[in-house]
């Protein structure tokens, strides 16, 4: 299926690294670009953590940043919170209210990525698999509703609206 879920973390390599990824903001954006190329209706999802110890309003940015340049539609945004006995519960805290701002700040252009992935889904033929009522999902995971089949059916639609975060088939 053209719908690719990655660990990403984050968007700036300085915290990559404090996190102990294996990756960096370049590797993960060669990925999308390397799947694109095979695969250009494919869609990413991201899980990206905000208000990593040490995070700076530049490394912050650049997760920001990175949605964009990946084309990132469905994110997983998580506030940071300290484990016990972690590294990272060792490294210098942020401030619980700027944890929170930057996981709104996260969201807030997740919905707005989300938005114009399924507005260029819009117009076109796609198979829904219909989960019920009425609710189902295309191959690269955009959600649709007004699908009028049973459950378990795969459905070959036209998708004809976008209606907040959800596409509506004809």
């Amino acid at each position: 299926m053209p719908h690719l879920h990655l660990s990403l973390q984050a968007g700036s390599d300085l915290i990559l690294k404090r996190m102990k990824r294996r990756h960096t903001r370049a590797d993960a954006l060669a990925a999308c670009t390397r799947a694109r190329t095979l695969r250009p209706d494919v869609a990413f999802g991201a899980d990206l953590i905000a208000g990593f110890p040490t995070e700076g309003e530049d490394d912050f940015g650049a997760t920001l940043d990175v949605i964009a340049q990946g084309d990132i539609a469905y994110l997983h945004v998580f506030p940071y919170s300290a484990r016990p006995n972690t590294a990272a519960a060792r490294m210098p805290q942020l401030p619980g209210p700027v944890i929170s701002e930057r996981a709104a700040r996260l969201r807030d252009a997740g919905a707005r990525a989300l938005a114009r992935f399924l507005d260029r889904q819009v117009g076109r033929t796609a198979s829904v698999l219909v989960e019920g009522s009425g609710l189902g999902h295309t191959e690269n995971f955009s959600p649709v509703h007004r699908i009028d089949a049973p459950r378990g059916t795969v459905l070959r639609t036209t998708l004809v609206a976008r209606r907040g975060d959800r596409l509506e088939a004809a």
